[in-house]
């Protein structure tokens, strides 16, 4: 079935408007530059992303199963539900990145064809994703660095007791300083900094027909010289005790999985496969 979705229903007028205004929130955010939007889209739009989003079970999607991290990823674009592929194309077109440039105050910003790391992203009851500050560059573009991440939650009647918030921690990993609960069609945009630390680290206790869902995008820099590469580093918490190791040892694993992802040009397909089956014989 064709998608709905023509520029007219998504006006970049409205939040052209509060850009003034906006970018004084964003570069002020503690405790780093961020912002939260509500109501960002159209009712009927919001509505129709919600309805489309996949179940986890439907084909596609990346499981990301391991210490830091529980939760599936979609990001290819032939296998999006029609409509929220012509979503996330209009969130990547020159207009819509310009006026996050504008935004973040981040010139000549470029959307990810690729969807690398990004795309859908979806959490079941016991998911989670512990604290980290992000990749820094773009696994196979090497002059790509990464510099704001845009995330679009569709999660209708969230209840604040089954977590799942967002966590912005300061740079120093002391104490969590925001938390941004995960509700329908609030918008969050933040730098990816080497230490703009964040995630949603303790399980969700959703009930068991209910799941995290999000879109996910993230827009890069091209810069002259290759900036310094680094994988996702996964942080543990004051008080994660012995925890703490485990985290550690899984994010050196990460690291030189993301090192031959680059050096191969392989993509995520694999290693969800084998995480996916590892995790059904645990839970058996």
């Amino acid at each position: 079935m064709p998608s709905t979705l023509s520029p007219a229903l998504f006006d970049l007028s409205p939040i052209q408007e509060q850009l003034t205004e906006w970018s004084k929130s964003y570069a002020t955010g503690s405790p780093y530059p961020h912002i939260v939007l509500d109501d960002f889209f159209p009712a009927a739009i919001a509505q129709q992303a919600r309805d489309a989003f996949p179940a986890i079970q439907d084909e596609g999607w990346i499981h990301y199963v391991h210490v830091n991290e529980r939760k599936h990823g979609l990001n290819k674009m032939d296998l999006l539900p029609p409509f929220l592929a012509d979503l996330i194309r209009e969130l990547n077109t020159p207009a819509f990145v310009s006026w996050i440039s504008q935004l973040t105050g981040i010139p000549n910003l470029m959307a990810d064809p690729d969807l690398e790391g990004g795309g859908l992203h979806q959490s079941q009851r016991g998911g989670h994703l512990n604290v980290h500050a992000d990749f820094t560059v773009h696994p196979h573009k090497r002059m790509w660095r990464r510099r704001v991440n845009l995330l679009v939650y569709l999660n209708e009647g969230w209840q604040a007791e089954w977590g799942g918030a967002l966590e912005l921690w300061d740079r120093d990993m002391s104490r969590s300083v925001t938390k941004i609960e995960p509700l329908f069609n609030r918008v969050v945009l933040f730098n990816t900094d080497e230490d703009s630390y964040h995630g949603f680290p303790d399980a969700i206790q959703c009930p068991e027909e209910v799941t995290r869902k999000s879109i996910a995008l993230y827009y890069f820099t091209e810069e002259k010289m290759a900036p310094a590469k680094r994988a996702t580093n996964y942080r543990a918490r004051p008080g994660d005790g012995i925890k703490g190791l485990f985290i550690w040892a899984d994010k050196q694993a990460v690291a030189v999985y993301n090192g031959l992802k680059g050096l191969l040009g392989i993509n995520d397909d694999l290693i969800s496969s084998i995480l996916g089956r590892f995790s059904r014989k645990k839970k058996r």
